[in-house]
């Protein structure tokens, strides 16, 4: 499920981009929500997950470059697409790194050529991430954020780097099945980042956000070997 923002206060352009992005992603068979704002202030109290934004930058009060400045210094990591009838507007887009521009009147031509190139960068992204089913809602966690996953009482909780826990229910068999080789699973109920190792004495092993995760002696063995290889792939 892909989360889709349309952040312009002019209705008809809303109404114009979303029915492009709706046919875009029914012709890639991939399900979308897609939510609306008709203000940057609108925008920024809206507090849940955005994968791609399309985003006016001329807008009454707060504009789009600076809505764009707020989001980026919160928790927005998405793709950040600005809509604007300026051309000289792109140099100000590299400092909120925006994906791309569209030019008002915004052609289908133009709109497919950026989207073509937008879908095979989510699907990069998606392949180095996580889908997580909590409920009704969906969410996609980048492997690099997560340092370590713990298992209690049949509920998953993954670790973040943000310091943030995200718990849902999953077997942790299966949960190492969809993780790469930058995970160890280093005793029944955990997890680990090899990327977020920070060191490693007597049965535990030292997280880079200060956490211990426990080592058991049947894994310590494998556990140097496959940090060893770990370190020479990165080197």
């Amino acid at each position: 499920m892909i989360r889709i923002a349309i952040c312009d206060d002019e209705k008809y352009m809303s109404d114009h981009i979303r029915t492009m992005v709706t046919g875009f992603f029914r012709r890639k068979n991939m399900e979308t929500i897609i939510l609306r704002f008709s203000s940057g202030e609108e925008l920024l109290k809206y507090d849940g997950q955005i994968d791609i934004l399309f985003l006016d930058i001329q807008m009454k009060e707060i504009n789009g470059m600076e809505t764009a400045r707020r989001l980026r210094a919160g928790k927005f990591r998405g793709i950040l697409i600005f809509i604007t009838v300026l051309k000289e507007m792109v140099f100000q887009s590299f400092e909120v790194e925006a994906y791309d521009y569209l030019v008002k009147p915004i052609g289908e031509k133009q709109f497919e050529k950026t989207m073509e190139r937008c879908f095979v960068s989510l699907q990069n992204a998606i392949d180095a991430s996580l889908l997580i089913q909590k409920g009704y809602e969906s969410r996609i966690i980048d492997l690099n954020d997560i340092i370590f996953c713990e298992i209690i009482d049949r509920k998953i909780y993954l670790n973040l780097a943000s310091s943030e826990v995200v718990d849902y229910y999953e077997r942790i068999e299966n949960l190492e099945t969809k993780l790469d080789n930058r995970f160890f699973r280093c005793h029944r109920s955990y997890l680990i980042n090899l990327k977020h190792l920070k060191g490693y004495k007597n049965g535990t092993a030292y997280m880079d956000n200060g956490r211990e995760v426990p080592v058991s002696r049947l894994r310590s063995r494998e556990f140097s070997s496959v940090v060893l290889q770990y370190m020479k792939r990165n080197l």
